[in-house]
Order: C-alpha cells, then sequence, then structure tokens
C-alpha cells in the first residue's frame, strides 16, 4: 500500500547474525521493510528513517519476543521445532530452552512449540504452550533453565484447553490469556478438541479460572491500556481480522465489548501478509500490534498512527526495558526497530 507518507529503508551492514543455522556473520537492514508514517503523533516515538534490522533468521516460525534486561537477552519460541532461543550481545542464536511446548513422547506433527512468553510476578518465566494445550511455569531459574514445567491452567470445567496461545499479568497477579485451537494438529476441527469456543479467560490469583468471552473467532494476542482500564484482544481469523477492546470491572469481569479496529478488508491483498496476532502497549498509550504487513501502531482511539511493514507475515513484538527499541518476530526472522 503506497503511500506519500511512506519511507524506504537504505540498506546498510551491522554486526548479527543472517541464520540460526550458522555462526554470526555481518547482518543487514531487511531489504524489503519500510516505516509509513500515517499521522504526525507517531514521530514522538518512531523516526521514520529507523532502519529495521535482521537480527536472526532461517527460523521456522518465530513467537513470543522477550526481553530480559538483567540477562541483556532476547528470548523468542520457534513453534514447530518445539525451541525456545535466545539472541545476546553476540548476536548468535542459541537454545536456551528444548522443548518448550511439548513434553509429550509421542511424536506428533503441528504447531507444538511453546508460542507466548510472559514473565510472572515473582520473575519465573510462564510459556503458552500449544503442544501441551497449557499454560505452564518454568520450574527452573531464568539463569538455570530446564525443560521441566508446573502447570497454570490446562482445562476449563473439566474439559482441556485447546491451545493457549498469548498472555498478560496485571499488576495484582492475575492472568490474562487466550486460547485459539493454532496448537492442535487439525486446528478447529481436531478430535482431539473438548471446548466448543475460543477462549479469552483470566486466572485469577485464588486460582479460579474465569472465562471472559467465548464469542471470539480466533483470539490471539493481548494487551491492558497503561492504566489497566481497557483489555485488548487481537481476532487472528482472516473472515474477520479485527482487534476488539474490553472495558475492565474487576479481576476477570469485564464489560462493554467493543471494536477497535477492523483490518479484514486487507487480508490476502499484495504487501499486506499477516493477520491480527500479538501486541504490546507502550507506557504512552500508544499500541503496537502485528497485523497485515507488519507492526501497526495505534494510538488509544483506535487510528492508526504508523506502520512498520517487515514484508513477512508478523506475529509479535516486544519491547527492550528502556522502550527504546522495538522487537518483532515475523515468520522465519527475528528483527529490531529502534524508537524514539
Amino acid at each position: 500500500m503506497k503511500n506519500p507518507k511512506s519511507f524506504p529503508l537504505l540498506l546498510f551492514l551491522i554486526f548479527g547474525v543472517t541464520s540460526c543455522q550458522t555462526a554470526p556473520s555481518e547482518n543487514k537492514t531487511k531489504d524489503n521493510a519500510f516505516i509509513e508514517i500515517l499521522d504526525d503523533e507517531a514521530l514522538a516515538l518512531i523516526d521514520p528513517e529507523a532502519e529495521i534490522e535482521v537480527i536472526g533468521s532461517g527460523f521456522d516460525w518465530t513467537e513470543g519476543p522477550l526481553w530480559l534486561e538483567e540477562q541483556q537477552i532476547l528470548l523468542f519460541s520457534d513453534i514447530p521445532p518445539n525451541t525456545l532461543y535466545q539472541i545476546g550481545e553476540d548476536g548468535e542464536p542459541k537454545v536456551f530452552l528444548k522443548p518448550s511446548g511439548y513434553t509429550g513422547t509421542t511424536p506428533r506433527g503441528g504447531e507444538v512449540g511453546s508460542n507466548g512468553l510472559i514473565m510472572d510476578p515473582e520473575g519465573a518465566l510462564v510459556l503458552f504452550q500449544h503442544g501441551d494445550r497449557r499454560v505452564a511455569k518454568m520450574r527452573g531459574s531464568i539463569n538455570q533453565p530446564v525443560p521441566e514445567f508446573t502447570t497454570l491452567a490446562d482445562s476449563y470445567q473439566g474439559k482441556r484447553l485447546n491451545s493457549p496461545n498469548d498472555g498478560v499479568f496485571d499488576r495484582a497477579g492475575n492472568l490474562y490469556f487466550t486460547d485459539p485451537p493454532y496448537g492442535l494438529e487439525g486446528n478447529v476441527d481436531d478430535p482431539a478438541r473438548e471446548l466448543d469456543f475460543q477462549g479469552v479467560y483470566c486466572l485469577k490469583t485464588n486460582g479460579e479460572l474465569v472465562l471472559i468471552d467465548s464469542l471470539n473467532s480466533r483470539p490471539n494476542g493481548i494487551a491492558f491500556s497503561p492504566d489497566e482500564t481497557r483489555l485488548l484482544v487481537a481476532n487472528s481469523d482472516p473472515k474477520h481480522a479485527v482487534w476488539y477492546q474490553y472495558d475492565v470491572v474487576s479481576p476477570g469481569e469485564l464489560t462493554n465489548k467493543r471494536l477497535f479496529f477492523d483490518c479484514t478488508d486487507l487480508v490476502g491483498k499484495e504487501g499486506q501478509k499477516g493477520l491480527p496476532d500479538g501486541m504490546k502497549m507502550h507506557p504512552s498509550g500508544i499500541l503496537f500490534a502485528s497485523g497485515p504487513g507488519g507492526i501497526w501502531v495505534f494510538n488509544p482511539s483506535g487510528i492508526p498512527i504508523a506502520r512498520i511493514f517487515t514484508g513477512e507475515a508478523t506475529s509479535n513484538c516486544a519491547f527492550s526495558a528502556d522502550k527504546k527499541t522495538l522487537f518483532m518476530t515475523a515468520d522465519g526472522y527475528v528483527l529490531r526497530v529502534g524508537l524514539r
């Protein structure tokens, strides 16, 4: 989608990696990526000439980026090979955890690995595990990771979850998460599927699992507004590619579901790979959300103010601790772009 405010990126070489299969080598900016400014409001955070850098490639399908400030590493899921990677200052991807999402002994296909990754209030790694169909906490520490997990949620009213995808904690420690069917081998038609809906849930601090919404066809990314009065949920259905928002009344109680933005008309168009997927909220109230073309940047009113085109189907994003770097997982790539 061309626009007079689009700014193609120049190529230049930086240190880094180009493949998860090889040693570090010279890296470059993504040659088919660029930034589109739709409103000057975006200029407070985004430099239209910022370069979108490739910091890893050659993966199967990357997801769940999570920056760890103390360790100075980026974690991310590579879902089909059931592996969690890290990239540190040396720019070399290393296995952080394997298996990451399926710990069974029966071989199976599909999207088996972990998807979203977040830290709980106590500093433990929480994984949304497609293959094991659960939300789980890693038992080892970040500095000594082990593929051993404690289940936080794996069923609702006696029926197994589909395949938890992404989540977010509120300040009180309640966990909100989405449960689409993507981790099931047969997706929504899988015979092992036990629930007849794709839910949005809240796992309360007392252990109660509350169903918030069962009417979204493919709930995916999830994020709070900075004051936690609103919850936003992406719906990654090509027939209804939208973002919703809810008002938060109390933990597990939401009301006033309404449309935040609808991009269904762009799905499948040239240069518009991808669907509403993972997202992160900037402290300013600006939402960075993956969608057709790359990352959409919305103001609090749901108006797109910029787009970061990655040239790939983009699954998710994450900020560095100082919010001056945005990391993006896009198909087989891991990317980053500097922010103001």
